[in-house]
């Protein structure tokens, strides 16, 4: 049963280990946050807080750490969100700048976000899978490169450079990119690939080099179906403890890259997935944590935006800026916030 007493030395755990990155032991609890009992009550209460699962002993110390089910019980219950003025106002000024499409503004806020928490933020593109496209360009550079520039009926355009390992000539892009968007015009991103493959003849009879431009072409059209990923902060997982295994933060980093990965987490429902408001929710991987909202904008599409850090994080104030950028892009980039953009225009 969890008493007050309980109560409270957990979340003198929680917060001293959140600030140290050290086990905590009942000494430090008596004299850092001034508790009216006895190192041996505590150290009863930190047994029954571990049959609990609320916390774990490690290997090196006789101390104690937040489990992942603690931080669970933690955030649910016994988190407060932080008065992060300073930053709210920097992110603020961010949305008022006309100028910037939604993707800019998302950006430079994950960037203000990182930068004050010393964690990495993610933040994913909308998927381009379902869109049409509409049209293709290729356009020479020099003999060994070209630039691809890709549009949909929706209006999304990307560019894409290719490095050939060979000659291309003129001719043969010019003919690649005729024939693209007299077959593709029209297709779903999604079914694009499928289709090339169904070109492969028509190609290799038309270009000398058709095997070069139809691998590039295959490569670039995947890149652009997926969501695209915008990572600030990364190097900030260099300073955490945590992280301190080359090859722990190694795998972590190509992780953080994976679109991929990141949507199919995002779909996920398990007992170490907490919805904490309407604008965020919370996911514990192994000991790494992962807070996160979708933004929703004015045409129905969406980012995702994610902070992610070790389990320690400073969660009230994590969950309190990503509650925030998701409550300016609703104001200025969703429903009704397109009207006020253009009067104010």
């Amino acid at each position: 049963m969890l008493t007050p007493r309980k109560i409270e030395i957990f979340k003198a755990i929680v917060t001293e280990f959140i600030e140290s990155a050290e086990p905590v032991g009942s000494n430090t609890l008596i004299e850092k946050f001034n508790l009216p009992y006895s190192s041996a009550t505590i150290r009863n209460e930190m047994s029954d807080l571990e049959k609990l699962g609320l916390i774990e002993k490690t290997h090196t110390s006789s101390g104690r750490v937040p489990s992942t089910k603690g931080y669970h019980f933690y955030v649910e219950h016994l988190m407060e969100t932080e008065d992060n003025r300073a930053v709210e106002n920097a992110i603020t000024q961010v949305f008022s700048d006309r100028r910037l499409d939604i993707d800019e503004a998302i950006r430079q806020s994950s960037d203000i976000i990182s930068h004050m928490t010393n964690l990495t933020t993610v933040v994913l593109g909308p998927s381009a899978g379902d869109q049409v496209l509409r049209s293709v360009q290729l356009i020479p550079l020099n003999e060994l490169s070209a630039m691809a520039v890709f549009v949909t009926e929706g209006g999304h355009a990307e560019n894409r450079i290719f490095n050939f390992e060979e000659k291309i000539s003129v001719e043969d892009i010019e003919q690649c990119t005729t024939i693209l968007n007299e077959r593709l015009k029209g297709t779903q991103l999604k079914d694009i690939v499928e289709k090339m493959e169904s070109l492969r003849p028509i190609l290799s009879v038309k270009l000398h080099q058709y095997e070069v431009l139809f691998e590039a072409f295959v490569g670039a059209f995947i890149r652009f179906a997926q969501s695209e990923v915008y990572l600030s902060g990364e190097r900030n997982m260099l300073y955490q403890p945590e992280f301190a295994n080359i090859d722990k933060l190694r795998q972590l980093t190509e992780m953080l890259e994976d679109s991929q990965m990141w949507q199919e987490l995002s779909k996920r429902h398990d007992n170490l997935r907490l919805q904490k408001s309407a604008n965020s929710e919370l996911m514990w991987i192994d000991d790494m944590a992962v807070v996160s909202s979708t933004l929703r904008l004015e045409d129905d599409s969406e980012h995702q935006l994610m902070v992610v850090g070790p389990n320690r994080m400073e969660y009230g104030r994590v969950v309190s800026l990503i509650n925030y950028v998701a409550t300016m892009v609703e104001k200025v980039y969703g429903k009704g916030g397109q009207d006020e953009r253009n009067e104010e225009e």
